[in-house]
């Protein structure tokens, strides 16, 4: 089958041979052949007994320690499992208000004591320093969860997270690009136009921006900032422009049925996972866009 010019059963094959156990279910999902309660269960294997999730769930934060890093990735799956909703759900928002810091900030990470394998940026992580960048992208996904499941809108840490990230981008006067994807994505779930509208204007016609401190060639692309049709953090970009890097990922498929990250990893257990994430983000992205495409 292929599907806007990518070969879904390649990547079903790529998914069956390298990826983990939880994308393989993120997957299945995906192309309509899933198991929400098997995909929960798949989760359920990194999180720990406070609520939070860890234990390599960000494949290039291998802690067994529930951590920031690792609530981005949840709330992901529980934003696929939609309609359906999850109690760990609110329980996960539970535990980033118990290690949320006065201002209403995540740490990028909390202390790391088993730090095999972890990339460095997160074992020097300062814990008592509120994080933008982490922030905005928790807060993000929870609110893309927060539409379908009333116990996540109504969490009174989201709203402190939200607060705390819009007063610290206003006032960002030149973001790290991963800063200004992961704000933009806030202000986008959020529907805060007028956040989008300052924030944009960081974001050059081309939609290319580095990444400072990463590989030499590293960017945020367009689709890093706006991957979904008909949300309002699509309107910084010209269509032309859009659909010129639809098809610059869909024909990054490589010749096993995977997509790659463009980014360096820190072990070669997280490259390999990072792997298998990328092919579900490469394939939701097309063929949401494709959809929206036909109408």
């Amino acid at each position: 089958m292929s599907i806007d010019g990518i070969d879904i059963d390649k990547a079903s094959d790529f998914m069956a041979v390298h990826a983990r156990t939880l994308d393989r279910r993120r997957f299945e999902l995906l192309i309509g052949d899933g198991d929400r309660a098997a995909t929960l269960a798949a989760l359920n294997a990194y999180r720990n007994p406070d609520g939070g999730y860890g234990r390599g769930l960000e494949p290039d934060l291998r802690s067994r320690t529930s951590q920031p890093g690792a609530a981005l990735h949840a709330f992901e799956v529980f934003e696929e499992l939609a309609p359906e909703t999850a109690p760990e759900a609110a329980a996960l928002c539970d535990w980033l208000e118990s290690v949320t810091l006065p201002d209403g900030g995540l740490p990028f990470a909390l202390p790391v004591p088993d730090p095999a394998g972890c990339a460095p940026f997160w074992t020097s992580a300062d814990p008592d320093a509120s994080s933008l960048q982490i922030t905005a992208i928790v807060a993000a996904n929870a609110r893309r969860v927060a539409r379908h499941d009333p116990a996540v809108a109504a969490h009174p840490w989201l709203g402190r997270a939200t607060r705390f990230c819009r007063d610290a981008a206003r006032a960002a006067t030149e973001p790290h690009a991963l800063e200004l994807a992961f704000a933009l994505a806030l202000a986008d779930a959020a529907g805060d136009t007028e956040l989008i509208g300052i924030l944009g204007k960081h974001v050059p016609e081309s939609g290319m921006v580095h990444v400072a401190g990463g590989l030499e060639d590293e960017l945020m692309r367009p689709l890093d900032f706006a991957p979904y049709p008909d949300r309002p953090v699509r309107s910084l970009f010209a269509p032309e422009i859009v659909e010129a890097e639809l098809r610059r990922l869909a024909d990054g498929q490589r010749y096993d049925g995977g997509w790659r990250v463009d980014f360096a990893s820190h072990s070669p257990a997280a490259e390999l996972e990072w792997r298998g994430y990328a092919t579900v983000k490469a394939v939701s992205i097309l063929l949401r866009n494709a959809a929206s495409a036909a109408g």
